[in-house]
């Protein structure tokens, strides 16, 4: 199963690449992924019936309790045969359904194959914390398909409405997912069906997953998140709104109702929340005249019937609902996809617009009439046997001293079948029947042309195949019975095609002809619905919600940001202070304090340098000019990296200096476009507040070094670090080899954060587009585009002014010596002072020499490539160093040491953390780049613009 998971997701990745090589055609390549789950389904049959399921177990992080456990039980073989075989056909359809030039086929067509990744993921997962991963790929994926169309505002609206509504859903099933893994010790799905908990856990997991099932259904009042997303494509209303998304919440339902079912609160809101959606759906589709909305309402009407079914907790239910499960699958797939050729042949899904169909489209028209006699539960189709079977078993129950609950699904499944059969009748006749005359009198819509066979294949197939199942009934009894007898209470149900002259069949009878005599009175019922008094929808209370939680969220953020640097660090440092020091405080009054020895220096040395710091702080906070301030607070910095030094500490020391150098040039930079005093009035008002908050927060943060290190009660890890940096890292420099290897998690995730940062600051300055072109010194104004014969060539764009002839002879001193030297802290740092970290600053300290010598095009001279190509280079070589020890079998970012003789050279010693280094230092002289690149060169090239050419581009990129 793992293999056919992984085949599914490659040929999504693949997807955008096979669309431009093969176009449309390569949906039936993609097709392979779902038809080998399908495949994999039907090979695995024998091993499902003989009670011996395929399971894989694969440890993924142990530490969190995740593995990869697949089990394909009938259940998950049910579902496993739907999500593959739809998903195959439904893949086929698009081939056919999107036009040639159709945009975006590429980024659709991935998506919905890793959808249906998911999908498989979904149902064959035996590990809670692994089911809830793959629901919320479902969640993701199928928010990205609704929006396919995001041009058009109802997409874009219905794709957020749906992520909002079952993510919401999602959390508070991950909640229950946990409660039964704790409570239960184990987070085997079906270890922990086999033996659920009881108590206060087993109604908290059961309401949550209650709550996920109704998001992720459209249970009410969840509901209407799923007819507005017929926003989407049909092949996506074909496959997520029938047999795949939303089964989600129905196979979560059956999934767990064999341990949770016997609880009452389990059974009372499955069944209300079941019989409500049944009825309300059923109503609404009596309404629409939309094509897509009438299947959209009706499968919010059967969801709820299959919530109820599955989740009552009888056996004959259980069977019923997983027979009407599949029929379900095949006969509402179709009719979605019967509806995507209507609306492709006449340009048209209004019912209102379409008249006499079934002459001028045969195929399509019986594909749909085998597809709704399926739905409204006609003989001999699989809708049939579904809905006779689950008549008989609550019949049976009711008949038998079953209590309210039951009668009231009963009722309930008795008129939400009566609707059924008048809303499908209502929709064959209103997409291919003859009506007399058109509303507004006008001429029907009419096929433009004849539709290709594999826009008109797969419906009609899944309509067959609803009729082919519905023959053999015997053959899904024996393989879905064995998941049905996990039930709690109840007998056994029947599959049959043909029970007798029962109850069940009578009411059969009696629902068809009721619904049949509501679709006759179709005009009368409209007008009576029509009359009665429209409460407020579900979907106008959503989004009257989320106005106002926008409302409340835009006056949070009014008084909160302000738009004062001051104010948000005052509040910080606040918090900081206030936190901590009572913490502190509360100790020294009630003396549980320990007592501790201070020493006050090791050296004199050191009393020096802090008293060097802080006489350059006091100086920068009192200092009036920006500059005076910048260059203290320098001051400050390379006064610490000196501590580091003097405290033993060097690679910290050398870091220290670097980094504090190119702040320097950072700010220097900025600074270019900024007053050069903070302020022209005097800050007596709120002189003193600074002051007394400022010398809180340095109190308590001496406080708090003094006392955390107390609060320690197991020996700290770092001890073993000098060992562990030379037995696996093969280093002898503790800090280097703890970031690209002992604690190399860290330093990838840091990496992401710095290349958010400069994409931040890069979309905060530019005007323009990012991701132009390098400014070369060809692309200069007055440039010549010969060949160049000077070094700093760029120096003569820039005004005499600006340019330095000293400053020019150093940087040609000194720009390959630092790249020199970044090169030798780059190979040396696993053992002595340096690394990738240091070795990039050094690059990006000899760019920024670069640039404030020649200027925006010298610039681009020395680094002529793309910031963006440097950070995601970096980002990808440090973690694919980390995959590529994973593709070997070994750990994540896993270290390997080589050594080999090389001619001049002579013994080298390679470790693979190199390359991880090579990484950071990319992704670091990347950074540098942008910020040089942002800060410097687009500055300067908008100080060059008049001021209102620059409003109106600071307003465009907003």
């Amino acid at each position: 199963m793992l293999a056919v998971l992984l085949l599914t997701f490659a040929l999504a990745v693949a997807a955008p690449a096979l669309v431009a090589l093969l176009g449309r055609r390569a949906f039936w390549v993609l097709a392979v992924g779902p038809a080998a789950a399908a495949g994999y389904a039907l090979a695995s049959t024998r091993a499902v019936l003989d009670g011996d399921p395929p399971v894989t177990s694969i440890p993924w992080v142990p530490g969190l309790h995740l593995t990869i456990d697949l089990r394909l039980d009938a259940l998950s073989w049910l579902l496993l045969l739907v999500v593959g075989g739809v998903g195959a056909l439904v893949l086929l359809y698009c081939s056919a359904y999107f036009s040639r030039d159709a945009f975006g086929t590429g980024r659709f067509a991935g998506t919905l194959t890793a959808f249906a990744g998911a999908m498989m993921g979904l149902v064959t997962a035996d590990d809670l914390l692994l089911l809830f991963v793959f629901w919320e790929l479902t969640t993701v994926f199928s928010y990205l398909l609704i929006g396919h169309y995001a041009d058009r505002k109802a997409s874009r609206r219905a794709a957020m409405q749906a992520i909002v509504v079952t993510t919401a859903g999602g959390l508070a099933m991950l909640v229950g997912l946990i409660v039964l893994g704790v409570s239960t010790g184990t987070w085997r799905v079906s270890e922990v069906v086999a033996d659920p908990p009881t108590g206060t856990a087993a109604v908290v997991a059961s309401l949550c997953l209650v709550a996920g099932t109704a998001t992720k259904s459209a249970l009410v009042p969840f509901h209407f998140w799923l007819p507005a997303a017929m926003a989407a494509p049909t092949p996506v209303s074909a496959y997520l709104h029938a047999a795949a998304m939303v089964k989600a919440g129905v196979y979560l339902v059956a999934r767990f109702a064999p341990g949770l079912s016997g609880e009452p609160v389990w059974r009372w809101s499955v069944v209300s929340l079941g019989a409500a959606t049944l009825l309300l759906g059923g109503y609404r589709a009596l309404r629409q005249h939309d094509l897509k909305l009438v299947l959209a309402f009706g499968t919010v009407s059967q969801l709820g019937l299959l919530v109820l079914l599955l989740g009552l907790g009888t056996r004959a239910a259980a069977l019923a609902g997983l027979a009407l499960l599949g029929a379900h699958a095949l006969f509402k797939a179709a009719l979605f996809l019967v509806v995507g050729v209507v609306d492709v042949a006449t340009g048209t899904r209004d019912l209102r617009r379409l008249s006499g169909l079934w002459r001028a489209m045969p195929v399509t028209a019986a594909a749909g009439l085998l597809a709704t006699a399926s739905m409204i539960g006609l003989p001999p189709f699989a809708g049939y046997v579904a809905k006779e079977a689950a008549l008989e078993g609550l019949w049976h129950d009711v008949t038998h001293g079953a209590g309210g609950l039951e009668v009231a699904a009963l009722v309930a499944v008795v008129v939400g079948s009566i609707l059924t059969v008048a809303y499908g009748l209502r929709f064959w006749w209103g997409a291919f029947g003859t009506k007399g005359s058109l509303p507004d009198g006008g001429a029907p819509a009419v096929p433009h042309r004849r539709q290709p066979a594999l826009l008109v294949a797969p419906p009609a197939v899944l309509a067959l195949g609803g009729l082919l199942v519905a023959l053999v009934p015997s053959v899904g009894e024996r393989v879905l019975a064995p998941f049905a007898d996990t039930y709690p209470s109840g007998d056994p149900g029947k599959l049959v095609l043909w029970g007798g002259f029962t109850p069940a069949l009578a009411t059969s009878v009696l629902v068809l002809a009721v619904g049949a005599v509501l679709f006759g009175q179709r005009v009368r019922v409209e007008r009576w619905q029509a009359s009665l008094p429209s409460p407020r929808g579900a979907d106008l209370v959503y989004r009257r919600s989320m106005r106002r939680l926008d409302d409340l969220a835009a006056d949070v953020t009014g008084a909160t940001q302000r738009g004062s640097l001051p104010f948000y660090l005052g509040i910080v440092l606040v918090v900081l202070a206030v936190a901590p020091g009572a913490v502190i405080l509360s100790g020294l009054l009630t003396g549980t304090t320990v007592a501790v020895d201070v020493v006050p220096w090791d050296r004199p040395a050191q009393a020096a340098v802090v008293a060097i710091v802080a006489v350059a702080s006091v100086l920068a906070a009192r200092a009036r000019r920006r500059l005076k301030a910048v260059v203290l607070v320098g001051v400050a910095g390379y006064a610490n990296a000196a501590l580091f030094l003097l405290h033993g500490a060097p690679d910290l020391a050398l870091t220290q200096v670097l980094v504090e150098t190119v702040t320097l040039v950072v700010l220097v930079l900025v600074l270019r476009r900024m007053p050069p005093y903070f302020t022209d009035r005097p800050l007596t008002a709120s002189r003193w507040v600074r002051v007394v908050l400022g010398v809180t927060t340095g109190v308590v943060m001496m406080g708090l070094t003094l006392a955390a290190p107390l609060a320690r009660v197991q020996p700290p890890i770092s001890v073993d670090f000098p060992a562990e940096a030379v037995e696996y890292g093969s280093g002898d420099n503790i800090v280097n080899v703890t970031l690209v290897d002992i604690r190399a998690w860290d330093t990838v995730g840091e990496l992401s954060v710095l290349l958010v940062a400069a994409t931040g600051v890069a979309s905060l300055v530019f005007l323009r587009q990012r991701s132009g072109a390098v400014l070369r010194l060809s692309r200069a104004p007055g440039a010549d585009s010969g060949e160049r014969k000077e070094w700093l060539a760029a120096g003569r764009t820039l005004a005499p002014e600006r340019r330095s002839v000293m400053f020019e002879v150093v940087t040609r001193l000194v720009f390959h010596a630092m790249i020199v030297f970044a090169l030798f802290l780059l190979f040396s740092g696993h053992n002595a002072p340096g690394g990738g970290f240091a070795a990039g600053l050094v690059v990006g300290i000899a760019l920024a020499v670069r640039y404030l010598a020649g200027g925006r095009y010298e610039l681009g001279e020395a680094m002529p490539v793309p910031p963006g190509l440097l950070l995601g280079t970096g980002l990808f070589l440090s973690a694919g160093v980390g995959l590529g020890a994973l593709l070997i079998g070994q750990e994540v970012l896993e270290s390997f040491t080589f050594d080999f003789h090389v001619p001049l050279l002579g013994k080298v010693h390679l470790v693979t953390s190199l390359f991880f280094d090579v990484g950071v230092m990319l992704l670091v002289v990347g950074l540098v780049l942008d910020v040089l690149r942002t800060l410097g060169a687009e500055i300067d090239r908008q100080g060059e613009l008049p001021e209102n050419v620059v409003a109106v581009a600071g307003e465009e990129s907003r």
